[in-house]
Protein backbone atom coordinates (compact mmCIF):
# COMPACT_ATOMS: atom_id res chain seq x y z
CA UNK A 1 0.00 0.00 0.00
CA UNK A 2 1.67 3.07 -0.86
CA UNK A 3 -0.74 4.98 0.87
CA UNK A 4 0.80 7.19 4.00
CA UNK A 5 -3.14 7.58 5.41
CA UNK A 6 -4.13 3.66 4.99
CA UNK A 7 -5.15 1.93 8.31
CA UNK A 8 -3.19 -0.79 7.54
CA UNK A 9 0.47 -0.36 6.28
CA UNK A 10 3.41 -2.27 5.79
CA UNK A 11 5.82 -2.90 8.99
CA UNK A 12 9.41 -1.21 8.20
CA UNK A 13 10.47 -1.13 11.87
CA UNK A 14 8.64 2.40 12.49
CA UNK A 15 7.60 3.74 15.36
CA UNK A 16 4.64 2.39 17.07
CA UNK A 17 2.46 1.32 20.07
CA UNK A 18 3.04 -2.18 20.99
CA UNK A 19 -0.32 -4.50 21.80
CA UNK A 20 0.43 -7.67 23.82
CA UNK A 21 -2.57 -9.92 22.59
CA UNK A 22 -3.07 -12.62 25.77
CA UNK A 23 -5.17 -15.50 26.52
CA UNK A 24 -5.96 -16.46 29.79
CA UNK A 25 -3.31 -19.57 29.40
CA UNK A 26 -0.60 -16.93 28.72
CA UNK A 27 -1.78 -14.50 31.55
CA UNK A 28 0.53 -15.46 34.33
CA UNK A 29 3.76 -15.55 31.69
CA UNK A 30 2.70 -12.36 30.10
CA UNK A 31 2.14 -10.86 33.87
CA UNK A 32 5.79 -12.08 35.16
CA UNK A 33 7.78 -10.49 32.39
CA UNK A 34 6.44 -6.88 33.80
CA UNK A 35 7.55 -4.56 36.04
CA UNK A 36 6.64 -4.12 39.45
CA UNK A 37 4.38 -0.51 38.73
CA UNK A 38 2.76 -2.40 35.18
CA UNK A 39 1.73 -5.76 37.37
CA UNK A 40 0.40 -3.12 39.67
CA UNK A 41 -1.69 -1.35 36.93
CA UNK A 42 -2.81 -4.73 36.20
CA UNK A 43 -4.05 -5.61 39.18
CA UNK A 44 -5.82 -2.28 39.97
CA UNK A 45 -7.80 -2.96 36.10
CA UNK A 46 -8.62 -6.21 37.31
CA UNK A 47 -7.47 -7.98 33.82
CA UNK A 48 -8.09 -11.43 33.74
CA UNK A 49 -7.54 -11.59 29.91
CA UNK A 50 -11.23 -11.97 28.54
CA UNK A 51 -11.81 -11.38 25.19
CA UNK A 52 -12.82 -8.27 24.11
CA UNK A 53 -10.68 -6.38 27.75
CA UNK A 54 -7.86 -4.19 27.53
CA UNK A 55 -5.45 -2.18 29.75
CA UNK A 56 -2.87 0.57 29.03
CA UNK A 57 0.12 0.14 30.27
CA UNK A 58 3.06 2.27 31.45
CA UNK A 59 6.64 1.35 28.78
CA UNK A 60 10.03 2.96 28.65
CA UNK A 61 9.04 6.69 28.00
CA UNK A 62 5.52 5.78 26.30
CA UNK A 63 3.06 3.18 26.67
CA UNK A 64 1.62 -0.13 25.44
CA UNK A 65 -1.23 -1.66 25.63
CA UNK A 66 -2.79 -5.43 26.85
CA UNK A 67 -5.71 -7.09 25.50
CA UNK A 68 -7.49 -9.74 26.16
CA UNK A 69 -8.32 -12.48 23.00
CA UNK A 70 -10.24 -15.79 23.50
CA UNK A 71 -7.09 -17.78 21.37
CA UNK A 72 -3.61 -16.09 21.48
CA UNK A 73 -2.57 -18.64 18.73
CA UNK A 74 -5.69 -18.08 16.73
CA UNK A 75 -6.68 -14.90 15.69
CA UNK A 76 -9.76 -14.39 13.93
CA UNK A 77 -11.44 -11.34 12.13
CA UNK A 78 -12.98 -9.75 14.93
CA UNK A 79 -10.47 -9.71 17.54
CA UNK A 80 -8.27 -6.76 17.28
CA UNK A 81 -11.76 -4.57 16.16
CA UNK A 82 -12.80 -3.51 19.50
CA UNK A 83 -8.76 -1.99 19.79
CA UNK A 84 -9.55 -0.14 16.70
CA UNK A 85 -12.83 1.27 17.89
CA UNK A 86 -11.34 2.65 21.28
CA UNK A 87 -7.51 3.45 21.25
CA UNK A 88 -6.46 6.94 20.51
CA UNK A 89 -5.29 7.87 17.34
CA UNK A 90 -1.73 6.62 16.45
CA UNK A 91 0.37 3.72 14.62
CA UNK A 92 0.61 0.28 16.55
CA UNK A 93 1.98 -3.33 15.68
CA UNK A 94 1.12 -6.56 17.11
CA UNK A 95 4.23 -7.66 19.93
CA UNK A 96 5.52 -11.51 19.32
CA UNK A 97 3.57 -11.94 16.03
CA UNK A 98 1.52 -10.60 12.86
CA UNK A 99 -1.67 -9.58 12.97
CA UNK A 100 -3.60 -11.81 10.24
CA UNK A 101 -6.80 -12.27 9.90
CA UNK A 102 -7.43 -9.36 12.72
CA UNK A 103 -6.49 -6.42 9.78
CA UNK A 104 -9.78 -7.06 8.78
CA UNK A 105 -11.86 -6.12 12.26
CA UNK A 106 -9.08 -3.18 12.81
CA UNK A 107 -10.41 -1.79 9.46
CA UNK A 108 -13.74 -2.39 10.06
CA UNK A 109 -13.25 -1.12 13.73
CA UNK A 110 -13.33 2.68 12.57
CA UNK A 111 -16.34 2.66 10.42
CA UNK A 112 -19.04 4.97 11.32
CA UNK A 113 -21.69 6.26 9.02
CA UNK A 114 -22.41 9.99 9.49
CA UNK A 115 -23.69 11.25 5.97
CA UNK A 116 -26.45 13.25 7.97
CA UNK A 117 -24.26 14.70 11.16
CA UNK A 118 -23.12 18.06 10.77
CA UNK A 119 -21.31 17.40 13.83
CA UNK A 120 -19.81 13.85 13.37
CA UNK A 121 -16.92 13.36 15.30
CA UNK A 122 -13.40 12.25 14.24
CA UNK A 123 -11.23 10.51 16.07
CA UNK A 124 -8.43 10.13 14.53
CA UNK A 125 -7.34 7.18 12.43
CA UNK A 126 -5.23 3.87 14.26
CA UNK A 127 -2.98 2.76 11.64
CA UNK A 128 -2.08 -0.42 12.16
CA UNK A 129 1.34 -1.85 10.89
CA UNK A 130 2.04 -5.81 9.70
CA UNK A 131 4.95 -7.46 8.41
CA UNK A 132 3.03 -9.40 5.87
CA UNK A 133 2.21 -6.67 3.80
CA UNK A 134 0.79 -9.18 0.59
CA UNK A 135 -2.26 -9.43 3.30
CA UNK A 136 -2.84 -5.58 2.87
CA UNK A 137 -4.74 -5.31 0.07
CA UNK A 138 -7.16 -8.77 0.00
CA UNK A 139 -8.47 -7.75 3.00
CA UNK A 140 -8.76 -4.18 3.25
CA UNK A 141 -10.53 -5.32 -0.34
CA UNK A 142 -13.00 -7.29 2.01
CA UNK A 143 -13.58 -4.70 4.23
CA UNK A 144 -13.94 -2.10 2.02
CA UNK A 145 -16.78 -4.11 0.23
CA UNK A 146 -18.90 -4.71 3.68
CA UNK A 147 -18.43 -0.85 4.36
CA UNK A 148 -20.27 -0.66 0.95
CA UNK A 149 -23.25 -3.07 2.13
CA UNK A 150 -23.52 -1.27 4.98
CA UNK A 151 -23.15 2.62 3.53
CA UNK A 152 -26.32 1.57 1.03
CA UNK A 153 -28.49 -0.12 3.65
CA UNK A 154 -28.29 2.92 6.19
CA UNK A 155 -29.23 5.28 3.45
CA UNK A 156 -32.66 6.04 3.56
CA UNK A 157 -34.89 5.45 1.64
CA UNK A 158 -35.35 9.08 -0.15
CA UNK A 159 -31.59 9.02 -1.05
CA UNK A 160 -31.37 5.01 -2.29
CA UNK A 161 -33.81 4.76 -4.47
CA UNK A 162 -33.73 2.74 -7.72
CA UNK A 163 -32.14 5.09 -9.55
CA UNK A 164 -29.01 5.19 -6.90
CA UNK A 165 -28.81 1.78 -7.13
CA UNK A 166 -28.62 2.29 -11.02
CA UNK A 167 -25.58 4.60 -9.78
CA UNK A 168 -23.47 2.40 -7.91
CA UNK A 169 -24.15 0.35 -10.69
CA UNK A 170 -23.33 2.47 -12.88
CA UNK A 171 -19.97 3.31 -10.80
CA UNK A 172 -18.85 -0.09 -11.43
CA UNK A 173 -18.96 -0.26 -14.84
CA UNK A 174 -16.89 2.82 -15.36
CA UNK A 175 -14.25 1.53 -12.64
CA UNK A 176 -14.04 -2.23 -14.17
CA UNK A 177 -14.98 -1.33 -17.86
CA UNK A 178 -18.55 -3.84 -17.46
CA UNK A 179 -20.79 -3.47 -19.32
CA UNK A 180 -24.38 -2.69 -18.06
CA UNK A 181 -28.21 -2.75 -18.92
CA UNK A 182 -30.96 -1.08 -17.40
CA UNK A 183 -34.28 -2.18 -18.88
CA UNK A 184 -37.39 0.55 -17.31
CA UNK A 185 -41.01 1.76 -18.52
CA UNK A 186 -42.72 -0.32 -21.38
CA UNK A 187 -39.88 -2.56 -21.79
CA UNK A 188 -39.75 -3.12 -18.72
CA UNK A 189 -43.34 -3.94 -18.38
CA UNK A 190 -43.14 -6.12 -21.40
CA UNK A 191 -39.75 -8.05 -20.28
CA UNK A 192 -40.12 -8.23 -16.60
CA UNK A 193 -43.52 -7.72 -16.08
CA UNK A 194 -43.50 -9.28 -11.98
CA UNK A 195 -40.27 -6.39 -11.09
CA UNK A 196 -42.83 -3.74 -13.28
CA UNK A 197 -46.04 -4.56 -11.54
CA UNK A 198 -44.31 -4.53 -7.91
CA UNK A 199 -42.87 -0.83 -8.47
CA UNK A 200 -45.64 0.54 -10.91
CA UNK A 201 -46.91 2.28 -7.89
CA UNK A 202 -44.14 4.36 -7.16
CA UNK A 203 -43.43 7.59 -8.25
CA UNK A 204 -41.62 8.70 -10.68
CA UNK A 205 -38.01 9.35 -8.92
CA UNK A 206 -38.69 6.04 -7.76
CA UNK A 207 -39.75 4.16 -10.93
CA UNK A 208 -38.78 0.36 -11.38
CA UNK A 209 -35.89 -1.17 -13.35
CA UNK A 210 -33.95 -3.95 -13.79
CA UNK A 211 -29.88 -3.42 -13.69
CA UNK A 212 -27.46 -6.02 -15.30
CA UNK A 213 -23.46 -5.87 -15.41
CA UNK A 214 -21.70 -8.21 -17.35
CA UNK A 215 -17.73 -8.50 -17.19
CA UNK A 216 -15.13 -10.53 -17.54
CA UNK A 217 -13.62 -12.91 -20.65
CA UNK A 218 -16.94 -14.92 -22.08
CA UNK A 219 -14.86 -18.25 -22.44
CA UNK A 220 -14.66 -18.10 -18.71
CA UNK A 221 -17.03 -19.98 -16.80
CA UNK A 222 -20.75 -18.23 -16.44
CA UNK A 223 -21.76 -17.46 -12.91
CA UNK A 224 -24.62 -15.18 -11.87
CA UNK A 225 -25.33 -13.11 -8.88
CA UNK A 226 -28.79 -11.34 -8.07
CA UNK A 227 -29.91 -9.35 -5.21
CA UNK A 228 -33.04 -7.90 -4.17
CA UNK A 229 -33.57 -4.53 -4.87
CA UNK A 230 -36.68 -3.23 -3.27
CA UNK A 231 -35.13 0.15 -1.82
CA UNK A 232 -38.32 1.03 0.45
CA UNK A 233 -41.51 -1.75 1.93
CA UNK A 234 -44.42 -0.61 2.76
CA UNK A 235 -46.06 -3.82 2.26
CA UNK A 236 -47.80 -2.83 -0.55
CA UNK A 237 -51.94 -3.08 0.18
CA UNK A 238 -51.52 -5.35 2.69
CA UNK A 239 -49.64 -2.09 4.20
CA UNK A 240 -47.37 -3.28 7.00
CA UNK A 241 -47.59 -1.60 10.57
CA UNK A 242 -45.42 1.25 11.28
CA UNK A 243 -43.73 -0.50 13.32
CA UNK A 244 -43.07 -3.02 10.50
CA UNK A 245 -41.75 -0.47 8.00
CA UNK A 246 -38.88 1.33 10.43
CA UNK A 247 -36.52 -0.99 8.53
CA UNK A 248 -37.57 -1.22 5.65
CA UNK A 249 -34.77 0.74 3.82
CA UNK A 250 -32.70 -2.08 3.98
CA UNK A 251 -35.06 -3.99 2.50
CA UNK A 252 -32.63 -3.28 -0.76
CA UNK A 253 -29.62 -5.27 1.36
CA UNK A 254 -29.81 -8.15 -0.94
CA UNK A 255 -29.05 -5.46 -3.85
CA UNK A 256 -26.07 -4.01 -1.30
CA UNK A 257 -24.64 -7.61 -1.13
CA UNK A 258 -24.40 -8.05 -4.88
CA UNK A 259 -22.74 -5.06 -5.45
CA UNK A 260 -20.20 -5.77 -3.38
CA UNK A 261 -19.69 -9.58 -3.92
CA UNK A 262 -19.63 -8.06 -8.19
CA UNK A 263 -16.86 -5.55 -6.73
CA UNK A 264 -14.65 -8.40 -5.27
CA UNK A 265 -14.88 -10.12 -8.29
CA UNK A 266 -13.72 -7.71 -10.40
CA UNK A 267 -11.59 -6.10 -8.57
CA UNK A 268 -9.82 -9.65 -7.80
CA UNK A 269 -10.16 -10.43 -11.93
CA UNK A 270 -11.15 -13.37 -10.78
CA UNK A 271 -11.40 -15.74 -14.20
CA UNK A 272 -15.37 -15.92 -14.10
CA UNK A 273 -17.86 -14.45 -16.78
CA UNK A 274 -19.91 -12.44 -14.06
CA UNK A 275 -23.77 -11.49 -14.63
CA UNK A 276 -24.75 -9.62 -11.92
CA UNK A 277 -28.69 -8.79 -11.80
CA UNK A 278 -30.69 -6.12 -9.39
CA UNK A 279 -34.52 -5.74 -9.78
CA UNK A 280 -34.65 -2.41 -8.16
CA UNK A 281 -38.13 -0.98 -6.83
CA UNK A 282 -40.45 0.52 -4.31
CA UNK A 283 -43.41 -1.22 -3.10
CA UNK A 284 -45.32 1.56 -2.63
CA UNK A 285 -49.20 2.05 -2.54
CA UNK A 286 -51.43 4.33 -4.84
CA UNK A 287 -54.28 4.05 -7.38
CA UNK A 288 -52.44 1.81 -9.59
CA UNK A 289 -50.69 -0.58 -6.75
CA UNK A 290 -50.61 -4.31 -7.51
CA UNK A 291 -54.06 -5.75 -5.51
CA UNK A 292 -54.14 -9.37 -3.35
CA UNK A 293 -55.61 -11.78 -5.53
CA UNK A 294 -54.45 -10.13 -8.75
CA UNK A 295 -52.84 -12.74 -11.16
CA UNK A 296 -49.41 -11.47 -12.76
CA UNK A 297 -47.55 -13.17 -15.45
CA UNK A 298 -43.58 -14.15 -14.83
CA UNK A 299 -40.83 -13.54 -17.26
CA UNK A 300 -41.19 -17.39 -17.30
CA UNK A 301 -44.79 -17.61 -18.35
CA UNK A 302 -45.16 -18.64 -14.92
CA UNK A 303 -48.86 -17.16 -14.00
CA UNK A 304 -48.59 -15.97 -9.83
CA UNK A 305 -51.55 -15.64 -7.91
CA UNK A 306 -51.09 -13.04 -5.35
CA UNK A 307 -51.79 -13.80 -1.98
CA UNK A 308 -50.04 -10.90 -0.32
CA UNK A 309 -48.69 -7.91 -1.68
CA UNK A 310 -46.29 -7.77 1.25
CA UNK A 311 -44.60 -10.95 -0.35
CA UNK A 312 -42.95 -8.58 -3.36
CA UNK A 313 -38.96 -9.69 -2.84
CA UNK A 314 -39.83 -13.17 -4.42
CA UNK A 315 -42.18 -11.85 -7.36
CA UNK A 316 -39.03 -9.58 -8.51
CA UNK A 317 -36.62 -11.95 -8.42
CA UNK A 318 -38.50 -14.39 -9.98
CA UNK A 319 -37.83 -12.43 -13.32
CA UNK A 320 -34.69 -11.99 -12.54
CA UNK A 321 -34.05 -15.71 -11.85
CA UNK A 322 -35.12 -16.47 -15.32
CA UNK A 323 -33.12 -13.43 -17.49
CA UNK A 324 -30.31 -14.89 -15.54
CA UNK A 325 -30.81 -18.90 -16.25
CA UNK A 326 -31.08 -17.85 -19.96
CA UNK A 327 -27.47 -17.08 -20.14
CA UNK A 328 -27.00 -21.30 -18.76
CA UNK A 329 -24.97 -19.64 -15.66
CA UNK A 330 -22.74 -22.95 -14.03
CA UNK A 331 -23.93 -20.94 -10.42
CA UNK A 332 -26.22 -18.73 -9.65
CA UNK A 333 -25.98 -17.20 -6.21
CA UNK A 334 -29.22 -14.60 -4.88
CA UNK A 335 -29.17 -12.47 -1.88
CA UNK A 336 -32.61 -11.33 -0.51
CA UNK A 337 -33.77 -10.08 2.78
CA UNK A 338 -36.93 -12.13 1.98
CA UNK A 339 -38.39 -13.43 5.03
CA UNK A 340 -38.97 -12.37 8.89
CA UNK A 341 -39.48 -16.68 9.15
CA UNK A 342 -35.50 -17.13 8.55
CA UNK A 343 -34.97 -14.51 11.43
CA UNK A 344 -37.85 -16.27 13.96
CA UNK A 345 -35.40 -19.70 12.92
CA UNK A 346 -32.10 -18.61 12.38
CA UNK A 347 -31.77 -15.23 14.48
CA UNK A 348 -30.03 -11.58 13.03
CA UNK A 349 -26.73 -13.31 12.77
CA UNK A 350 -27.19 -16.18 10.62
CA UNK A 351 -27.93 -15.76 6.91
CA UNK A 352 -30.01 -18.70 5.88
CA UNK A 353 -28.75 -20.48 3.16
CA UNK A 354 -30.44 -22.63 0.42
CA UNK A 355 -29.18 -25.00 -2.51
CA UNK A 356 -30.04 -27.82 -4.27
CA UNK A 357 -26.31 -29.17 -4.27
CA UNK A 358 -24.87 -30.52 -1.07
CA UNK A 359 -21.18 -29.78 -2.23
CA UNK A 360 -21.97 -26.29 -2.99
CA UNK A 361 -23.57 -25.70 0.54
CA UNK A 362 -20.95 -27.44 2.43
CA UNK A 363 -18.40 -25.51 0.60
CA UNK A 364 -20.33 -22.30 1.51
CA UNK A 365 -20.59 -23.10 5.00
CA UNK A 366 -17.19 -24.02 5.46
CA UNK A 367 -16.20 -21.11 3.72
CA UNK A 368 -18.32 -19.05 5.88
CA UNK A 369 -17.05 -20.62 8.96
CA UNK A 370 -13.54 -19.89 8.08
CA UNK A 371 -13.62 -15.98 7.88
CA UNK A 372 -16.24 -15.26 10.69
CA UNK A 373 -19.13 -15.08 8.38
CA UNK A 374 -21.44 -18.27 9.19
CA UNK A 375 -23.98 -19.18 7.61
CA UNK A 376 -26.68 -21.66 8.24
CA UNK A 377 -28.33 -24.61 5.95
CA UNK A 378 -32.21 -24.61 6.11
CA UNK A 379 -34.38 -27.12 3.53
CA UNK A 380 -35.48 -26.97 0.10
CA UNK A 381 -38.06 -29.84 1.51
CA UNK A 382 -40.05 -31.08 -1.29
CA UNK A 383 -43.26 -31.42 0.66
CA UNK A 384 -43.47 -28.02 1.36
CA UNK A 385 -44.54 -27.31 -2.64
CA UNK A 386 -48.37 -27.70 -1.73
CA UNK A 387 -48.25 -24.37 0.51
CA UNK A 388 -48.09 -22.77 -2.50
CA UNK A 389 -50.51 -24.14 -4.89
CA UNK A 390 -53.26 -21.80 -5.72
CA UNK A 391 -56.62 -21.90 -7.33
CA UNK A 392 -56.52 -20.04 -9.92
CA UNK A 393 -52.61 -19.72 -10.97
CA UNK A 394 -49.31 -21.67 -11.57
CA UNK A 395 -48.25 -20.73 -7.91
CA UNK A 396 -49.73 -18.67 -5.22
CA UNK A 397 -46.71 -15.89 -3.97
CA UNK A 398 -47.69 -16.58 -0.30
CA UNK A 399 -48.15 -19.71 1.62
CA UNK A 400 -51.40 -21.38 2.49
CA UNK A 401 -49.73 -22.69 6.13
CA UNK A 402 -48.17 -20.74 8.75
CA UNK A 403 -44.98 -23.05 8.98
CA UNK A 404 -41.27 -23.36 6.89
CA UNK A 405 -41.91 -19.53 5.76
CA UNK A 406 -38.11 -19.24 4.64
CA UNK A 407 -38.46 -22.65 2.71
CA UNK A 408 -41.63 -21.54 1.20
CA UNK A 409 -40.45 -18.63 -0.37
CA UNK A 410 -37.06 -20.21 -1.35
CA UNK A 411 -39.16 -22.96 -3.07
CA UNK A 412 -40.79 -19.97 -4.78
CA UNK A 413 -37.58 -18.64 -6.15
CA UNK A 414 -36.80 -22.53 -7.10
CA UNK A 415 -39.49 -22.54 -9.49
CA UNK A 416 -37.54 -19.97 -11.55
CA UNK A 417 -34.27 -21.31 -11.70
CA UNK A 418 -33.86 -23.42 -14.60
CA UNK A 419 -33.99 -27.38 -13.74
CA UNK A 420 -30.50 -28.80 -12.91
CA UNK A 421 -28.85 -25.75 -12.64
CA UNK A 422 -26.66 -25.01 -9.37
CA UNK A 423 -28.26 -22.24 -7.26
CA UNK A 424 -27.75 -20.64 -3.76
CA UNK A 425 -29.93 -18.27 -1.53
CA UNK A 426 -29.27 -16.42 0.88
CA UNK A 427 -31.97 -15.35 3.15
CA UNK A 428 -30.13 -12.48 5.04
CA UNK A 429 -30.95 -9.71 7.10
CA UNK A 430 -28.31 -7.31 6.58
CA UNK A 431 -28.49 -5.69 9.65
CA UNK A 432 -27.39 -5.53 13.20
CA UNK A 433 -29.81 -5.01 15.98
CA UNK A 434 -27.46 -4.56 18.77
CA UNK A 435 -23.71 -3.52 18.42
CA UNK A 436 -20.56 -5.78 18.65
CA UNK A 437 -16.88 -5.25 18.14
CA UNK A 438 -16.03 -3.55 14.52
CA UNK A 439 -19.97 -4.09 14.06
CA UNK A 440 -22.71 -1.18 14.89
CA UNK A 441 -25.49 -0.92 14.66
CA UNK A 442 -27.10 -0.71 11.41
CA UNK A 443 -26.61 -2.15 7.96
CA UNK A 444 -24.73 -5.20 7.62
CA UNK A 445 -22.97 -7.55 5.58
CA UNK A 446 -24.07 -11.33 6.22
CA UNK A 447 -23.51 -14.12 4.16
CA UNK A 448 -21.07 -11.61 1.51
CA UNK A 449 -17.38 -12.93 2.34
CA UNK A 450 -18.61 -16.76 2.75
CA UNK A 451 -19.58 -16.23 -0.68
CA UNK A 452 -16.72 -14.61 -1.73
CA UNK A 453 -14.49 -17.06 -0.59
CA UNK A 454 -16.31 -19.77 -1.54
CA UNK A 455 -16.06 -18.73 -5.23
CA UNK A 456 -12.19 -17.63 -4.94
CA UNK A 457 -11.63 -21.60 -3.96
CA UNK A 458 -14.08 -23.01 -7.04
CA UNK A 459 -12.21 -20.35 -9.62
CA UNK A 460 -9.55 -18.69 -8.19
Amino acid sequence: MSDKNALIQPDRGQQAVSIHLIDKDGLDKFTKGLTVPQRAMLEAARFDASAGEYVILPEDDGWCVAAGIADAAQLGGWCMARLAEKLPAGTYRRAGGEPGAAIFGWILGQYSFDRYKADAEDHGPRVLLTGEPAQIAALTAEAEAVMLVRDLVNTPAEDMGPAQLEAEAEALHKAFRAEIRVTRGEVLERDFPMVHAVGRAAGRSHAPRLIELEWGDPKNPRIAVVGKGVCFDSGGLDVKPSSGMLLMKKDMGGAAHALALARLIMDAQLPVRLHVLIPAVENAISGNAFRPGDVLRSRAGITVEIGNTDAEGRLILGDALTRAGEEKPELIIDFATLTGAARVAVGPDLPALFTREDATADALLAAGKAVDDPCWRLPLHEGYREYLKSDVADINNAGSSGFAGASTAALFLDRFVPKGMDWAHFDTFAWRPTAKAGRPKGGEALGLRAAWHMLKGRYG
